[in-house]
């Protein structure tokens, strides 16, 4: 592995997609963090910030299949993950795929649909399989879910349940744009007489799953494991929150630093990779007990407060 070499591909599907998207640096290093680690990523913001423009921009510039569901009150299990028709001519039913048969699949505004809906999501992004009459069939790979949510409209919607959070690698947050930023965007869409120009093809699906088995192969020290453990220990002995980060999040923070290393161009793990990505992947494990809850304490918080709290391990 020449990890150098690596950093160069990565950074070019990061100059790929800014082709489109103005901005927002920090979430698109660590949305790519998420995709290189085989991840699921939920995308937490108020409507019109980018989060739709920012996916299809991901899969085109690696050259993946995309689509997307827009989920509703209305929508059923089989219209995400396909179902059984009954073909007249033959006089048999056959398998007709949904839009979950795909690389990069956008769940919009996933709290709209009812939980039954929303669990038909979960084999499928545990499993990578979808059963449908009493058959399996297995999702081309990579794939990746992209969840959205709006945080604070809660009329219609139905909360995502614990576990069910629990799936996704990373939970991220937008933000607006800065007057400046604004103004590029406006005037780039004014240059392009059209809300989605072409964008350039940065890598091929195939390498880019060569990519994501690379992660693998970085090293992450027993020092830097037990720093791991520290902080989501750190999570669970908090006096604020009722449930801590589970094993699975220890898990997750590992695997993104390791991505998080590649990306820097690096093939061992260095402290700053797990503290980079501490808060995307452990905040929203978190339950955080009513009373300091209502106050506004929320996931991120508390992990913050972890990351100045546990001493940073010396690697040698």
């Amino acid at each position: 592995m020449n990890p150098e070499a690596v950093r160069a591909e990565l950074q070019g599907v990061l100059d790929a997609v800014h082709q489109r998207v103005v901005g927002k640096n920090e979430a698109l290093r660590t949305l790519l963090v998420g995709l290189l680690a085989d991840g699921h990523v939920l995308l937490e913001d108020l409507p019109g910030l980018g989060k739709t423009l920012i996916a299809k921009s991901f899969a085109s510039a690696l050259g993946l299949s995309f689509h997307r569901i827009q989920f509703t009150a209305d929508l059923l299990p089989t219209d995400i993950t396909g179902g059984e028709v009954y073909d007249p001519p033959t006089g048999k039913f056959s398998f007709r795929p949904g839009p979950v048969f795909t690389h990069v699949l956008l769940a919009d505004e996933i709290n709209r649909a009812p939980p039954k809906v929303q669990s038909a999501l979960l084999e499928s992004m545990q499993e990578y399989q979808v059963t449908a009459g009493g058959t399996t069939y297995p999702l081309d790979r990579p794939f990746l879910v992209l969840a959205t949510q709006n945080p604070i409209e809660l009329e219609g919607t139905y909360a995502l349940p614990e576990a069910q959070v629990d799936r996704f690698l990373l939970r991220l947050a937008l933000g607006y744009p800065t007057p400046a930023e604004e103004r590029l965007i406006l005037s780039r869409r004014r240059e392009a007489r059209t809300d989605l120009p072409p964008l350039p093809q940065a890598l091929g699906g195939e390498r880019f799953r060569e990519l994501q088995r690379l992660v693998e192969e970085v090293n992450l020290d027993g020092v830097l494991e037990g720093y791991i453990v520290d902080l989501v220990g750190a999570t669970r002995m908090d006096a604020r929150v009722e449930v801590g980060a589970s094993p699975r999040g220890s898990l997750a923070l590992a695997k993104c630093a390791r991505a998080h290393a590649l990306l820097e161009g690096r093939d061992y793990v260095v402290p700053d990779d797990i503290k980079a990505l501490a808060v995307p992947a452990l905040g929203h494990r978190l339950v955080i007990k009513p009373e300091p809850w209502i106050r506004g304490l929320r996931g991120p918080a508390v992990v913050s407060d972890s990351l100045s709290r546990v001493p940073v391990p010396k690697v040698v």
